[in-house]
């Protein structure tokens, strides 16, 4: 039999990469990084090592050309180090109804995590991950934009911005690509056979993910639709609207779609949910079977006024998928990118136990008071 690979502690490879970085005075290779980290902790893929460094650009790195980096100067100093925490320590959590939230990067909380105990996932991740960047959120924060799109108001009402993922590059797409690919790889272990994952995703950026899914290991198994008007696409030519006034540059977007994978089944279906309580979903009611389109209309002024996240998922929407991914009504609900909480607030209704994963602060705390605020709202 070959030799089983190594399991790095968490945060183990990031710490390794910013020592490699800090006691160079200037750029290195990833080639060099790599070798570095290798010497420090055993045998890390290159991948790995690349997929981070582009993850934590300009966060934590400075890319000085392409394949070079060297670690930015305010993440050197002891003030700063504060809040780049080693993830070996417990990350902060706290507990409302039957959920719990972790502050922390959701790899480091799978790769700590038990192997096969968690039963489901339903999650809305950053569709391009740079959008929820620390620049790019607090470009968001000021108002400034950036990547998002900051609509105008209409007839008295402010509507939510967006981002624009068309600005995504060729390096962009890939790291996005290393992205879900590691994550889904890493979400496997901790999921028991059978478990549903449904993922958010955009109509430009589901192909990527729904590869790299499939590809960590996951198996495929179509994709919900939420029939949704949205403010994206439909315009006329930027600069040119009156002179081509019949012309749409891309379709309106009527609806989001929700991928829908699962770790692989043990046996028979039946066999999979005596055991481990899951591998099919959960019917509305005996005579109607759980579907894949569901009519969603945006998110009500409400239920933003009681959790302002950018992201937010109406309640009206989330219940019935919440509901349907534990098929007996058993087990964890797990969201990896809990946002200000719409999984595990829907997860409460139903009296499920639930577990967040966010990483901003901002949104955790907004979360604290969210989760059950969200799960007593009357949907209409």
């Amino acid at each position: 039999m070959p030799p089983r690979k190594k399991r790095h502690a968490p945060g183990e490879i990031r710490d390794a990469v910013l020592a490699a970085l800090k006691q160079n005075t200037g750029a290195l290779q990833v080639r060099e990084i790599h070798q570095e980290v290798n010497a420090r902790v055993g045998d890390v893929p290159a991948s790995s090592i690349r997929s981070y460094l582009r993850l934590n650009t300009p966060g934590l790195f400075v890319r000085e050309e392409k394949g070079t980096y060297r670690v930015r100067a305010e993440a050197t100093n002891v003030g700063a180090q504060k809040t780049i925490p080693s993830l070996r320590e417990p990350m902060r959590s706290f507990k409302t109804g039957k959920a719990q939230l972790f502050l922390g990067d959701c790899f480091d909380w799978l790769e700590a995590r038990s192997p096969n105990s968690v039963q489901a996932v339903v999650t809305d991740p950053p569709y391009g991950l740079m959008e929820y960047s620390a620049e790019q959120q607090a470009k968001l924060r000021a108002g400034r934009g950036g990547v998002w799109r900051i609509p105008p108001s209409f007839d008295g009402h402010q509507r939510s911005p967006l981002p624009r993922f068309t600005t995504l590059g060729p390096s962009e797409l890939s790291t996005l690509e290393q992205f879900f690919r590691t994550w889904a790889r890493l979400l496997g272990r901790v999921l028991v056979p059978g478990a549903n994952v449904l993922v958010a995703s955009n109509p430009l950026l589901s192909h990527i993910v729904s590869t790299a899914l499939a590809a960590g290991g996951l198996e495929r198994r179509g994709e919900l639709i939420r029939l949704v008007m949205t403010m994206r696409g439909g315009d006329r030519p930027k600069a040119a609207h009156e002179e081509f006034s019949g012309v749409s540059v891309m379709p309106r977007s009527m609806w989001e779609p929700w991928l829908i994978f699962r770790k692989p089944i043990e046996g028979r279906v039946q066999d999979n949910l005596r055991k481990w309580k899951t591998g099919g979903f959960r019917r509305p009611s005996s005579d109607k079977p759980f579907g894949d389109v569901i009519e969603s209309a945006p998110t009500r002024r409400e239920e933003r006024a009681i959790a302002p996240h950018p992201s937010l998922k109406p309640q009206q929407f989330m219940r019935p998928v919440v509901r349907a991914v534990l098929p007996l009504g058993e087990g964890v609900v797990l969201d990896p990118f809990a946002g200000s909480g719409a999984t595990l607030a829907a997860a409460e209704k139903w009296g499920y136990e639930s577990i967040g994963i966010e990483r901003d602060p901002a949104y955790l705390n907004l979360a604290r008071t969210a989760i059950p605020r969200l799960a007593a709202y009357q949907t209409r």
